[in-house]
């Protein structure tokens, strides 16, 4: 018999093909559509489920909810910052102050008044009829601000004015009360007006209408110089001279002058005041127990309009309320406290701030003091020389 050898590679072959067929899909009938749907599959994808409303408005609450928790937080952050810019500003301006002392022997002198400016000119001493900002440039890097009407006259001397009180400056602006801008000058028409004539030396007189008005907006400084525990701001009653100042530059440096501003310094009894010449060998309370310069009290609704009259002038002008605050028993008010809508107060220091208001005291630190604090303290504070011992647990 004949053997018959088979070949493997055949066999597999046959056994491939017939696999393959076992699992080719059946052919389309004829006449049958080529497009004709495939069977469902055994296991079909799950559509795309979207939000409910009521899903979506709880989501909203929540997110609501979550906004009026940090707002707070954000605000007093916000805060905090501009506290310690407030704060950087009166350091810088308190070693200013001592800076002026170390120099010229006195700290910044008060100026003659509200119908005066800064007049480079006329030095630093009495005879200075600028208050204690201008007298400051030199000390905070704006020398040049300080001397641009110098050598000028007429209408030169005039626009360099014009242009000084329309400089404002980060050093002398509270960022919690309002920005860095220029604000009206409630006393810039000539019938209200009371700003020298600029290069003829003379002071606005509203009787006779001589002298010129101030631009419409000004520079404005939110921070007032101790002027201590008794108002000295219209002299008329210490030495005949009111708080407008002298009515000509002769007038406000000839010898009877100088006794009248002597007669305001015997009854002064802060830092700052008209024609001030305080070194601090004379604040025998102590350079840590006495006032140098504070933030001051405004009126919220007159923050942008000039109307406030311890904010209707500008920030370079000579002694009064716009530059210069009291404090104590025998201050009207007595006590500082914070902006509030609807209460005017001149006289007084006090922030926007809620914690309470700034100070540099005369030995360069800053301090925040309490809205609440005692009266007497407070008056003590602001008078160089009582000799009255400070309680620190009172303030």
């Amino acid at each position: 018999m004949r053997r018959i050898v088979r070949n493997p590679a055949r066999r597999n072959r046959a056994v491939s093909v017939r696999a393959v067929g076992a699992f080719r899909s059946p052919s389309p009938n004829p006449g049958s559509s080529t497009n004709a749907p495939c069977p469902p599959t055994s296991n079909p994808q799950p559509l795309a489920r979207g939000f409910t409303l009521v899903e979506l408005l709880v989501v909203i609450t929540i997110i609501g909810i979550l906004i009026m928790l940090l707002l707070p937080a954000v605000q007093a952050a916000r805060e905090s910052a501009r506290r310690i810019q407030c704060s950087n500003n009166l350091k810088q301006l308190g070693l200013a102050a001592l800076d002026c002392e170390s120099s010229f022997g006195h700290l910044p002198s008060g100026g003659w008044g509200t119908s005066w400016i800064g007049d480079p000119d006329k030095g630093n001493g009495w005879k200075q009829p600028g208050g204690w900002v201008y007298n400051l440039l030199p000390f905070i890097e704006q020398q040049n601000l300080h001397d641009s009407q110098s050598g000028l006259s007429g209408a030169a001397r005039a626009t360099a004015a014009y242009q000084m009180l329309q400089t404002s400056l980060t050093v002398i602006n509270c960022p919690s009360r309002r920005p860095l801008a220029l604000y009206p000058s409630y006393l810039s028409d000539t019938s209200n007006g009371s700003y020298p004539a600029f290069g003829t030396g003379t002071a606005f007189n509203p009787a006779s209408g001589t002298g010129g008005p101030a631009p419409a907006t000004v520079a404005k400084t939110d921070y007032a110089a101790n002027g201590g525990d008794v108002p000295t701001y219209d002299n008329s009653n210490n030495s005949g001279i009111s708080g407008w100042g002298p009515s000509s530059y002769a007038a406000g440096s000839s010898a009877a002058a100088y006794q009248g501003w002597l007669d305001v310094a015997n009854v002064s009894t802060g830092v700052v005041f008209p024609a001030s010449l305080i070194s601090l060998a004379q604040v025998t309370d102590g350079s840590s127990n006495t006032y140098l310069l504070c933030e001051k009290y405004l009126e919220p609704d007159y923050y942008f309009n000039g109307q406030d009259g311890g904010d209707n002038e500008n920030a370079y002008m000579g002694d009064d309320p716009d530059l210069d605050r009291w404090g104590g028993p025998g201050v009207s008010g007595g006590t500082p406290m914070q902006d509030t809508p609807g209460f005017n107060d001149i006289y007084n220091f006090g922030s926007a701030h809620p914690a309470g208001f700034g100070v540099v005291l005369c030995d360069g630190s800053v301090r925040v003091i309490s809205f609440n604090i005692d009266p007497a303290t407070h008056g003590h504070l602001c008078n160089r020389a009582d000799g009255v011992p400070i309680d620190p647990t009172k303030y």
